[in-house]
This record gives structure tokens, sequence and C-alpha cells, in this order.
């Protein structure tokens, strides 16, 4: 199945070939899961009523095999379980940031961010694991902590957005610091590593950094 995808935020379109079928039964969540469980009750990942027009937010993603393009990938509409299974991941078998191209399998599509989560991954080998969540502090603080950062006008979920990542790539401020900031991109963060724990820790610790200048920033 071929279609243009789309979703309410943001302007996010590309074309997706789709195959509805389940993920093999050999293919071992756990640890993805039990991430994303984490990021969900930290509340970087998830959905809430009052924000972002009630929409789900935040996705994770890892290679399959070191150095192999096809990646898993939460899928959409997820975001309001604490816990997800087999049937809420999207094996994205390849993608194409430039072409504005993903072809994927699973009971569910992919995300929105698939796009941008390929371009991470086709940039360094040795990265084999993203992840992309809102975090209005770490946001409002990107600045302060000095985190590289995607430019304001740049959309979220377009070639733009994945050639923007390339750019930072090249650039060399990614080579040594594994997260990002899209100012166009209301609260979203992406961090990104060589193994899960790495790019969950690092988001974790850069949020709490960011705690950190908000909470002095309010003392008397």
């Amino acid at each position: 199945m071929e279609n243009t995808f789309g979703e309410q935020e943001g302007v996010i379109k590309y074309r997706l070939d789709h195959r509805h079928a389940e993920l093999a039964a050999d293919i071992d969540i756990s640890e993805i899961n039990a991430w994303r469980s984490v990021l969900y009750r930290l509340r970087l990942i998830g959905q809430i009523a009052e924000k972002y027009a009630g929409l789900g937010f935040g996705n994770i993603s890892r290679r399959l095999v070191p150095g192999n393009p096809e990646f898993l990938i939460s899928g959409t509409q997820t975001g309001h379980l604490p816990c997800l299974s087999n049937l809420h991941f999207t094996l994205i078998e390849s993608a194409s940031p430039q072409a504005n191209y993903i072809q994927s399998l699973g009971l569910l599509q992919p995300s929105s961010e698939a796009l941008t989560h390929a371009s991470v991954y086709q940039q360094q080998l040795q990265v084999q694991a993203v992840i992309h969540v809102h975090c209005p502090e770490l946001w409002r603080q990107s600045r302060t902590l000095n985190l590289p950062c995607i430019a304001a006008d740049v959309p979220y979920g377009t070639p733009e957005m994945a050639k923007s990542v390339a750019d930072l790539f090249d650039s060399g401020r990614l080579q040594n610091c594994g997260i990002f900031s899209m100012l166009g991109h209301e609260d979203g963060i992406v961090a990104f590593g060589a193994t899960l724990t790495d790019a969950a820790v690092l988001l974790i610790t850069q949020f709490a950094e960011a705690i950190a200048i908000e909470q002095k920033r309010s003392w008397p």
C-alpha cells in the first residue's frame, strides 16, 4: 500500500509503502519497550489532553542489526499507552529522507518522525538508537545548555528536517554531542547513541540540568 502519510501536527508528508503484517515473532522488544515505559512515566513520551491539542507525542527506535539500515520504531497513535507490545512497533525496512520515502512493515504505520530517525541513522553507522521526546524544560534551555539546534523555520517530519539533521552532523556539532533541539517543533528534542541506554541516560541527564537551571532562576 503506497500513500502519502500525514498527521495534524506540523506539515508532515512522506511517501509510505507500508505492508500490513505482524512483525517476526523473534524480534525482541523488551529493552526498547522498557525505556519507552520510563520515558512515558517521565511524560517525555505520551499523550496529555491539555497539551498539543491532545495528540500523542514522542517515539523511540533502535536498529535491529548494527550497521543495518532496518530499524524498529514505535508506531503512530500509541502515545496514550503506558506499555507497548509487538503489535505497537513498526519495522522500517528502508528509508530515503532525500526522496521523502519510507518502506515499512507492521500492524501500525510508522510515526511521523520516522524520516528524522532515518536521517540520524544514515549519518553514523555506530548510532544504534534514536529517541524523540517533548521536553519543555530542555527545549526552553536549549541555548543555555549550548545544544545543537534545528532552526525554527524547519517543519518537523519533513525532508527539510532530515536535511537539517544531516547539516548538523556535517557541521561537526553532533560528533561529540548525541542530542539536539528542534526549535520549530514545540518542545521537540532528539537524542541518539550507540545503545538505547546511552541515548536515554544522556537525555535524562540533560533534562535534569535544564530543571536545575529553571529552579535556580526561580529562587528568591
